[in-house]
């Protein structure tokens, strides 16, 4: 038995020691969001955070995150009356295409921005290079990244949540 602590949620499964997270999140938490892409950490559709760090659950042992925080992208607001800023820029800037990468780019995006509130082009290129997008919107995907890093900064708060 793992104990696994998701979206704030405890989930007793039960796992082979070596199974990805990604498979525990989608199959045994039921848990959607996150993709399944390459099964090898090179697309980034399956980036969640643990202990607030992205990583690519698809390459991630479930055993290997148990008693940590892990983040999905059901996680990142609070209901479903609420958006995190990231995922409010995701809306205005009409950023995804066939929109299945976007769970994983978002991750990444909130990712950087709690790191880094007012990054530079390169280093929302850098940021995001791990996350492949086969649409190829990496246009729009920066450009909401500016919009939720504006709106961090013009923010009276630090709350990230939008009602």
């Amino acid at each position: 038995m793992i104990n696994l602590t998701i979206n704030g949620k405890n989930y007793p499964v039960e796992a082979p020691p070596g199974m990805p997270l990604l498979w525990v999140i989608r199959e045994q938490c039921e848990l959607t969001g996150t993709k399944y892409g390459c099964g090898i950490a090179q697309c980034g559709a399956c980036t969640v955070h643990v202990d607030g760090q992205p990583i690519r659950s698809c390459i991630t042992p479930a055993s290997s995150v148990e008693g940590k925080n892990i983040t999905t992208i059901e996680g990142l607001a609070p209901n479903e009356n609420t958006l995190h800023i990231v995922q409010r820029a995701w809306i205005d800037e009409q950023t995804p295409q066939c929109g299945y990468c976007q769970s994983g780019q978002i991750m990444s995006a909130v990712a950087l921005l709690t790191e880094n509130p007012s990054p530079s082009d390169e280093e929302i290129e850098q940021a995001m290079s791990g996350n492949i997008c086969r649409c190829g919107m990496y246009g729009r995907i920066k450009s909401a990244i500016k919009r939720a890093s504006e709106a961090l900064q013009n923010s009276s708060t630090t709350n990230p949540m939008i009602p």
